[in-house]
């Protein structure tokens, strides 16, 4: 029994150890194929990686493969351009090669032309000589107050013919450096003025605060509007244009009087005849002070003394006056400034300068009340008011209308047309501006052998091109000058107009 136990515990064991060693061969089995799937799966990973190394040599190589490319062909490139620039600079070497064998050529075919006239001039002098000679034989003949006479009669040709030279050269040289000297002067004067241009009209536009105060202002049956025109002696527009009244007449004194009695009224709000009449006195008599204080005001900023009442108030009066749609007043002070300045440069009288062209419009103040022209009528009331002779001859000759008689006459002259002919200083339509000029262009194109004029610099200048083969170089003097004259008596211009007179003869042929 003992030994079936012991059989029985042998079987057990041995089941026991068999069946310990099947599972450790199925986990040694399981084990070898793990470790085999492994090294397959590295042996994959490391070929992978080995065939991407080996694509990333391959890469980078043909990456240097194409960079060594690159550098070959930009070192092409710059072997190309230097090569073309060579070619370049022998084209150009080669260039100037031939034109250095045309100059030589062409300076010894001149060097040969010299040479040539030198001959001619040496036969020549030789004839001179010669007949120098038998001239000195004929005067070993003479008596000797014979020969001093034929010799002295030369000389004083010789001396006269070197005389007008001379005189011309000196005439010339002195024009040349008094325009030069004439045109610092008015650049410099020009520059040191500021003064602005003052537009003026002959209507006046007055606000109003509503459409009510029309008709308070028109008043029952157009009582109220009637009172202010005849107390003013302006026209009043009153029409459907919303917020303003218009104010018309062409005397600028008596507009500005109205405008300002207009304000007053409106902001005063009575309006009817009685009011009219006192706010319009009040106002006239607020206008003449200020006159006065405008003229004296010019009078002390000018430094001018002991100018009469009257000719003060004048002055004042040109505050309301314009020319062109230039203020007459600021007008007066510029060319006052601009005397005193050129006066100052030549060594004048500066303060007498400053007065003739101060009152060289003063005629205008009064020209609407005086027949007349401006400078007639200024310089009547300057002898008037016992003013000196020149100041009275430089305004009555600012317009030529006379001889100017002094250097002060023509700085006025001079400094009225630089006033008025700056730019901005006077007021002008586009249809009439047009118009001035084309019948500039129209004038200087009228001209026989004139093929074109063109008016430029805003119609200061004008250049004419002529025919070379109708007019000669002669010619072209006179036909600028009868030009110049002719657009004096058509064209009514400020300042003045340069006539430029262009005369070539241009010849074009084509080398094939």
């Amino acid at each position: 029994m003992e030994f079936v136990f012991g059989l029985g515990g042998l079987v057990a064991g041995a089941v026991l150890v068999f069946i310990a060693y099947r599972t450790l061969q199925v986990r040694s089995e399981n084990t070898s194929r793990q470790i085999l799937e492994r090294a397959r799966s590295e042996a994959e990973n490391i070929a992978r990686e080995a065939d991407a190394q080996v694509k990333a040599e391959i890469a980078r190589k043909r990456e240097d493969a194409d960079r060594e490319i690159a550098e070959l062909r930009r070192e092409m490139k710059v072997q190309e351009k230097r090569i073309s620039k060579r070619e370049d600079n022998l084209e150009r070497k080669l260039d100037l090669l031939n034109k250095k064998e045309k100059y030589v050529e062409a300076k010894e075919r001149a060097v040969a032309k010299r040479e040539s006239k030198a001959e001619e001039l040496q036969v020549e002098l030789e004839k001179l000589v010669e007949e120098e000679k038998q001239h000195l034989l004929r005067i070993t003949e003479l008596t000797r107050e014979e020969a001093e006479k034929l010799v002295l009669a030369r000389v004083e040709q010789d001396l006269e013919l070197e005389k007008e030279t001379l005189i011309a050269r000196m005439v010339e040289r002195t024009k040349e450096e008094g325009e030069a000297r004439a045109r610092e002067i008015l650049v410099s004067c020009v520059q040191r003025l500021a003064s602005s241009a003052s537009q003026s009209s002959t209507v006046s536009n007055v606000e109003i605060p509503d459409d009510a105060m029309k008709g308070r202002v028109i008043g029952r049956e157009g009582r109220n509007i009637r009172a202010f025109e005849k107390a003013t002696g302006v026209n009043v527009i009153v029409d459907d244009t919303p917020g303003v009244i218009t104010v018309s007449c062409f005397d600028s004194i008596r507009r500005e009087m109205a405008r300002r009695a207009m304000e007053k009224l409106i902001a005063d709000g009575r309006i009817h005849p009685t009011r009219i009449e006192e706010i319009v006195e009040a106002t006239k008599k607020e206008m003449n002070a200020e006159i006065q204080r405008e003229g004296k005001q010019v009078c002390y900023d000018l430094n001018i003394a002991g100018l009469h009442p009257r000719l003060i108030t004048l002055l004042g009066r040109l505050k309301f006056r314009s020319s062109y749609g230039q203020n007459v007043l600021e007008h007066s002070k510029e060319c006052a400034q601009l005397a005193g300045m050129i006066a100052g440069e030549l060594g004048l009288d500066v303060k007498l300068a400053r007065r003739c062209a101060l009152l060289h419009d003063i005629g205008k103040a009064v020209d609407h009340e005086v027949e007349g022209g401006h400078p007639d009528i200024g310089s009547n009331l300057a002898k008037r008011y016992e003013e000196r002779p020149e100041v009275v001859n430089a305004i009555a000759s600012h317009h030529s209308d006379v001889p100017q008689e002094t250097l002060y006459a023509v700085i006025t002259q001079a400094a009225d047309a630089i006033s008025g002919a700056r730019p901005g200083a006077r007021g002008e339509t586009l249809e009439r501006y047009i118009k001035r000029l084309e019948k500039l262009e129209a004038v200087a194109a009228s001209f026989s052998g004139v093929k074109a004029a063109n008016a430029i610099q805003a119609g200061r200048e004008v250049r004419i091109f002529v025919n070379a083969q109708k007019v000669s170089d002669k010619k072209a003097v006179k036909l600028c000058r009868d030009i110049a004259r002719e657009i004096e008596q058509q064209l009514t211009y400020p300042g003045e107009i340069k006539v430029t007179l262009l005369r070539e003869m241009r010849v074009v042929e084509y080398a094939r």
